[in-house]
């Protein structure tokens, strides 16, 4: 059974996510109003800033690996695999941008290890995407790895801020790693 302080915490820690992915500097005041609480309230369970900002970004952590796992354990191609990962990451891009955030993992040790844990994953994976043939091997792996994180959150914002489609927003990613963005080769050659 889910009881209301669990309630009030969730609500509080997707306000924040919500508030901070839109504006990082934003107070405790704007973050308890867009939970629909009092500040007070936000502090009862949040002493300090850096105390929800910890719990805010090892709970992105935990969101990312809890809709990756799946992922993981299947018998997939890079190229699929990258599809499907964006396909459940892309919408919690406000997420994905916090734990991202420096201010968020620099000077915590358990969220720096999840988020390099994260970056060290997307790196198998382009490792993977590589072999494949997928992505050129004389692109540096961490250029690729960030280009994706930034990727990712753009996709958020554009959707959130209504210029794409949500449900366009990961197969856009997708495409942009994968095509660049020029035409595809076959519309280039008038195939």
């Amino acid at each position: 059974m889910v009881t209301s302080t669990t309630t009030a915490e969730s609500a509080i820690l997707q306000a924040a996510a919500t508030t901070l992915a839109r504006d990082p500097g934003a107070s405790m005041q704007e973050i308890a109003a867009e939970a629909g609480v009092g500040r007070a309230t936000v502090h009862r369970y949040f002493p300090k800033r850096e105390d929800l900002i910890r719990e805010l970004a090892l709970s992105c952590i935990a969101k990312i690996d809890e809709v990756t796992e799946p992922i993981r354990d299947e018998d997939l191609s890079a190229a699929e695999a990258l599809r499907r990962v964006l396909d459940v990451v892309v919408p919690l891009g406000d997420r994905f941008r916090v734990v991202g955030d420096e201010r968020a993992y620099v000077h915590d040790p358990a969220v720096r290890a999840g988020y390099l844990r994260h970056m060290d994953e997307l790196g198998d994976l382009v490792n993977e995407l590589k072999q494949e043939g997928v992505i050129s091997a004389d692109i540096p792996t961490a250029w690729v790895v960030k280009t994706i994180e930034a990727l990712i959150y753009a996709a958020w914002s554009s959707a959130s801020d209504g210029y794409i489609a949500h449900r366009d927003a990961a197969s856009l990613v997708y495409r942009t790693i994968i095509d660049g963005l020029g035409q595809p080769q076959n519309e280039r050659n008038g195939s």
